[in-house]
């Protein structure tokens, strides 16, 4: 199934997607249409232009490939499936997410990755090809972020507040120099490079997600950041 979306609502498209028999749809001029896929299953989206807020928001397997930028709150609260951005990405990406996988070419804007969480054999995946913004991992409780500023900005690879609240989970920063102000309940370890086989299988992946070459991704120095069992988070909400 192929259509524009030029003039159209985000219920109509959404009814009409759920409607089609097709496992695929190809959307073209997408234009702040927001919940784009809202909990879906079962099918492959193609979209063209620029999605609303809350593309993927509760997504359950469906599997969206982005041709453009997308806005906030991509992937919210998405239990499964895979969301793949050709262009940047606003705040609050993979709010609150459980499952599955979000890749992006480029930037993200603030609080990307914030009370990610894991469960079982569901544990969330966010990568990144540019930079972040501040608040990066806020409040994370599972999970992978991995932010590769594979243009090596000079600006910097994130923003202010890093890992605040982090209590679970891991975060991978390809950097040569450790983000300013961390939290005294985030552990730093330098790595070299990537020797994690599911990290690299991740690499992996984005890099066939976006056509461009594996091979370098593993080189660092990256930044492993976790949180620090010796000064956790919790020792400053309870009584011990």
């Amino acid at each position: 199934m192929k259509f524009s979306a030029q003039g159209m609502d985000h219920r109509t498209l959404n009814e009409r997607v759920r409607a089609s028999g097709d496992s695929l749809a190809e959307i073209a001029d997408c234009l702040g249409q927001r919940y784009i896929a809202a909990g879906l299953s079962g099918k492959t989206l193609r979209l063209w232009g620029t999605p609303g807020n809350a593309l993927g928001a509760y997504l359950d397997g469906c599997s969206i490939e982005v041709f453009g930028n997308v806005q906030d709150a991509v992937g919210d609260t998405m239990n499964d499936g895979t969301i793949v951005v050709h262009g940047n990405a606003g705040d609050a990406l993979g709010y609150a997410m459980r499952g599955g996988k979000i890749f992006v070419r480029g930037d993200v804007g603030y609080r990307a990755g914030i009370h990610m969480k894991a469960y079982k054999d569901h544990r969330p995946v966010i990568v990144v090809g540019g930079v972040a913004g501040s608040f990066l991992g806020e409040y994370q409780a599972g999970g992978v972020l991995v932010v590769l500023d594979l243009d090596r900005d000079p600006a910097g690879i994130v923003g202010n507040f890093c890992g605040t609240g982090m209590h679970g989970g891991e975060m991978y920063l390809r950097c040569a120099a450790l983000p300013h102000a961390l939290p005294a309940q985030v552990r730093a370890e330098r790595l070299e490079r990537v020797e994690d086989p599911e990290i690299l299988q991740i690499l992996s992946e984005y890099a066939a997600a976006f056509g461009i070459p594996s091979a370098g991704l593993a080189e660092g120095p990256y930044f492993r950041l976790t949180p620090n069992t010796e000064n956790p988070y919790r020792l400053l909400y309870t009584n011990n």
